[in-house]
């Protein structure tokens, strides 16, 4: 992909190296560790539970970084800063205004509006204060454990949770909260691979865009972000994790249902292609 000399997003909120003070866990023991969790679940400061148990509140530790990592970092910058553009452009074209999210970087594990979530669920989106989360060591599973190296396919990620966020600007995820709601599992598992496969749509949208804007593909691009949306199938995750395939779990979609609507996003570059909600076959 070709970035170096993109934009660069001031949206990127860096808390790797985030830690939680020694003493804190130490002097209120296992107990302590409880209860921060807890408050962590029920959107409390867990800095208050902690000072009560005559620990230090959480403190922010910079851990040194190697020029692989800070390079990567920029990298996000500029997508993210690409997805801006395009995203703000769309909107303004249907007389809507875009607000930009923010990209939070960390390691480990991190505290967000929709909870505590360690770096193993992956990178997520949080409607809550809409931002965007992302342990970079991610990728090393992306190219390893997924079989989907390259930076275009790093960039699918950005641009697949940034399709997240526009559908709650949309108002869609509201929608479907909601209705998962009212519905059994396995009608609320299918609404979110509904939800999940407009998200790659947009992500392909993005990609459309950002090619015919600024002609950011290089030979190979494409096959990089469809390896990733084929890496990531619930299908080819849950075959690696149990030895056989239940349809009915899935909660983001088969590798060819994920290929197919990333792909659809890129060929029309129109958001309107991308209603999954509408779609009689995924």
């Amino acid at each position: 992909m070709r970035w170096e000399r993109g934009r660069r997003s001031s949206n990127i909120e860096d808390r790797r190296g985030m830690r939680i003070g020694g003493r804190g866990l130490a002097g209120g023991g296992i107990g302590a560790i409880v209860l921060a969790l807890v408050a962590m679940y029920f959107g409390v400061d867990p800095s208050v539970v902690l000072n009560q148990v005559g620990g230090p509140a959480p403190t922010q530790e910079r851990v040194a970084t190697t020029p692989e990592e800070e390079r990567l970092k920029e990298f996000m910058a500029v997508v993210l800063a690409d997805t801006e553009d395009v995203w703000g452009t769309l909107f303004q074209q249907s007389g809507q205004r875009y607000r930009q999210p923010t990209l939070v970087l960390f390691s480990g594990a991190v505290q967000s509006a929709c909870g505590f979530a360690e770096a193993a669920m992956g990178p997520f989106y949080c409607p809550g204060d809409q931002k965007l989360y992302l342990d970079m060591s991610f990728f090393n599973d992306l190219a390893r454990r997924h079989d989907a190296p390259g930076d275009f396919a790093q960039a699918y990620v950005v641009a697949h949770e940034v399709g997240h966020h526009i559908q709650t600007l949309l108002g869609i995820s509201e929608k479907v909260h909601a209705a998962r709601g009212r519905a059994s599992e396995a009608e609320g598992n299918a609404l979110q691979v509904r939800m999940e496969l407009q998200a790659d749509c947009y992500a392909g949208v993005w990609a459309y865009h950002a090619n015919r804007e600024r002609q950011v593909l290089e030979p190979g691009d494409t096959e990089e972000a469809l390896a990733a949306a084929a890496g990531v199938g619930d299908d080819r995750l849950q075959q690696q994790a149990r030895g056989y395939v239940v349809p009915e779990s899935f909660t983001h979609g088969s590798s060819e249902q994920r290929m197919r609507w990333f792909q659809r996003g890129m060929q029309s570059g129109d958001p309107g292609q991308c209603d999954t909600f509408k779609a009689a076959r995924l």
